[in-house]
């Protein structure tokens, strides 16, 4: 007899144990149970079948189902109205007859079914779970016991599933007994028809990454960040490293003091006697101080760089190109796959003796110095524009005019304005620079005549002028008459064009009196002079 209570108490263990949720196991039983059932009426596929698995109450019910049908076909799978009713008066045509069976109807035979359905059903649950789980740790570091180690590998348990690391990917010269814990990375998961397939190594690049962001805090915590790495396991490491923080350097923070940090990664690359070395080395933008970098411990002089190619001449120091290339070539290999160039490495004399002109590590490190002041003042440029922009989006327009409040705002009108503004703008600073321009001091001269009297006197002083000259013209010669032309123009470029239109003083009254005794004295030679004398002297 089955017990539904115990049977679906044994589910809790199934679950805990295969880390399969619940739910699938009770929709696996009910799929075992229904197959089971229908298979003991003795119709594996027509019978109608259900089963309900009460899981609170622990109770699970089994019915088969019957048409209801006016006349009867196949008493099999349909029952008429007129028995259907016996049991369920209201019952109808079409619907559905339930008839109950007690879970002991199941025999040994039928439990034994049910039992290697749910066990098939558990299975492809778990590989499904076990997928779901592990693809999220692709890339992730796990640990595990060691169960069984031979010639071909390991057999290496990760909790719930046991895991294979092939002798490919154990680093050279580690050893390992059963028993012992390690550290695998997971490059890969795969879904296969047996289950979840854990690709598990200890020789990939992202294993030693692992252990950086283990062992060193400011690579976990993104202040310093691991560019590349390039790997041969058990034998030479480079990594190429980068810090945001300028006071924090990037290979001191990996290295730690004393090297305790870089020791410590080390260490848990294998337990063979020869320990892996790592160069941790600082990353450039620049491809020819990248390879500088890269094929340390090697003294590289310059480079030489085919940017289309991606092909480099590195020239080192003289009796450093073993150094430069590493016991079999590993140096080499590594700064090719870490740079992603191919890098030919020349000694400095046949460098020279090639006539090889490469860059030094100072010509190139000013370069870039250069370029970091040409890419701060693009920035400064591009932010004073995006300020003046912003400037201009931000200032007010001017309230229009009242001649032209009413103009539609065009480009052109906008266009105008702006003439306007800038003609009126030089008009003030032509004005500001006449007002700097320094004055000229105009003294004034008082005077108690009018300006008619001061007219009238300069009319009888012209009069008087041309009496004279016209009396000179007989005995003078006539070039004279050209300069007294000037010496009238200069006198009366003189007096001041203001004082045709402004009623003010400009001879005092003893200048005046000086100027009538000039003309007395003037009439006066000109009365004792005898012009007969003249006309006779010139007549003969």
């Amino acid at each position: 007899m089955i017990d539904a209570k115990i049977f679906l108490e044994g589910l809790e263990t199934l679950e805990n144990d295969r880390g399969v949720t619940r739910q699938i196991v009770l929709e696996a039983l009910k799929e075992a149970l229904e197959k089971a059932f229908r298979k003991q009426l003795g119709k594996d596929e027509d019978a109608l079948v259900r089963v309900d698995i009460d899981d609170k109450n622990s109770v699970i019910k089994m019915y088969q189902l019957k048409d209801v049908v006016n006349e009867v076909e196949d008493d099999f799978l349909q029952i008429s109205l007129e028995d259907a009713r016996k049991e369920n008066p209201d019952i109808q045509v079409n619907q559905q007859y339930e008839i109950e069976y007690p879970l002991d109807f199941l025999t040994r035979g039928s439990v034994q079914l049910v039992a290697s359905i749910l066990r098939q059903k558990i299975a492809e649950a778990e590989k499904a779970a076990l997928y779901e789980q592990y693809k999220d740790c692709i890339g992730e570091m796990v640990q595990g016991q060691i169960e069984k180690i031979d010639e071909r590998g390991a057999i290496i348990n990760i909790g719930r599933l046991s895991v294979f690391l092939p002798r490919t990917h154990m680093i050279p010269g580690e050893k390992f007994k059963a028993g012992d814990i390690t550290k695998l990375f997971v490059s890969d998961v795969i879904s296969t028809t047996k289950g979840a397939q854990v690709i598990v190594s200890r020789t990939d690049p992202g294993f030693l990454k692992r252990l950086f962001e283990t062992e060193v805090h400011e690579i976990y915590e993104g202040t310093v960040i691991i560019k590349n790495i390039a790997r041969e396991a058990g034998y030479r490491s480079k990594v190429a490293v980068y810090s945001l923080d300028p006071n924090v350097p990037a290979t001191g923070a990996c290295i730690g003091p004393n090297g305790a940090r870089i020791q410590k990664i080390v260490g848990q690359l294998g337990n063979g006697q020869e320990k892996e070395k790592i160069d941790v080395i600082n990353y450039y933008e620049n491809p020819g101080l990248f390879i500088i970098e890269a094929l340390k411990p090697a003294n590289v002089r310059g480079v030489v760089l085919d940017e289309e190619t991606k092909k480099a001449i590195a020239v080192v120091q003289n009796n450093e190109l073993s150094v430069a290339i590493g016991k079999m070539g590993v140096n080499a290999r590594l700064a090719v796959k870490l740079t992603g160039w191919n890098i030919d490495i020349k000694e400095l004399d046949e460098a020279l003796r090639l006539g090889i002109n490469y860059k030094t590590q100072e010509e190139l490190i000013r370069e870039e110095e250069v370029k970091d002041l040409d890419l701060i003042e693009e920035e400064t440029v591009e932010e004073n524009d995006n300020l003046e922009q912003v400037l201009e989006e931000s200032t007010p327009t001017s309230a229009p005019s009242e001649k032209n409040e009413n103009l539609p705002l065009t480009d052109e009108n906008e266009s105008k304005t702006v003439e306007v503004k800038e003609e009126a703008k030089e008009e003030v600073e032509q004005e500001e620079i006449v007002k700097e321009e320094p004055k000229t001091e105009i003294r004034s001269v008082k005077t108690s005549k009018t300006l008619a009297d001061l007219e009238k006197e300069l009319e009888n002083e012209k009069r008087r002028r041309e009496n004279s000259n016209n009396n000179q013209r007989r005995w003078k010669k006539p070039e004279n008459t050209k300069k007294d032309e000037e010496e009238d123009n200069n006198t009366s470029s003189i007096i001041p064009p203001s004082a045709k239109t402004e009623k003010m003083d400009i001879y005092t009254a003893e200048e005046l009196a000086a100027f009538e005794e000039e003309e007395e004295s003037e009439d006066e030679e000109d009365e004792d002079i005898d012009y007969d004398e003249f006309d006779s002297y010139y007549d003969d």
